[in-house]
């Protein structure tokens, strides 16, 4: 298949309404400021017949609770909804007020150690990092040993690497 990936703002997408047989968004729509506006966006431009696929962190799995611990310590701007409404089956369907297939995944993150992936993450991963820069030294110890107790509490290795299953939604819509 020929594909071809832009960058752009999931609320505006320079595209004709109904350019495309198929639209997806891999972990990254779900973070638009403006969720129902991206939703909207995303169903102009796919063409009548066509399909949406979205894969999405789930507020349960791995990633979405680490997001909801980076939140406590980093709350979202007022009136900015959470990304992982994007995870639920009622979140989407509000979203986009139809009918979908839904099925759960796992993705499976493996890291040296469970302080490796907190290094890699807080110095590569901008949401982690930028918590961390926020923060005073105190709070940075404390959001740290919160990190690393979730990852442990996820971590199904049996030793000292850190391997965690990373729940997601996989999703189908029919426009």
């Amino acid at each position: 298949l020929e594909i071809r990936f832009d960058e752009g703002d999931a609320e505006n997408l320079p595209y004709a309404d109904g350019a495309f047989d198929a639209v997806l968004s891999t972990f990254g729509v779900m973070f638009a400021p403006d969720q129902q506006r991206a939703a909207a966006e995303l169903l102009r431009v796919c063409r009548p017949g066509g399909r949406i696929g979205l894969a999405n962190w789930t507020p349960e799995g791995f990633i979405g609770q680490w997001f909801q611990l980076t939140a406590r310590y980093a709350p979202p701007p007022p009136g900015v909804k959470p990304p992982l409404l994007w995870g639920t089956e009622a979140g989407l369907r509000a979203l986009f007020g139809r009918d979908m297939t839904v099925e759960r995944r796992l993705y499976v993150l493996r890291y040296r150690s469970a302080q490796h992936w907190l290094d890699y993450f807080r110095s590569n991963f901008g949401p982690t990092r930028q918590t961390f820069e926020r923060l005073d030294a105190k709070e940075q110890q404390a959001f740290a040993a919160e990190l690393i107790a979730l990852a442990q509490r996820f971590n199904r290795s049996g030793d000292e690497t850190f391997v965690a299953p990373a729940e997601y939604l996989e999703v189908v819509l029919a426009v």
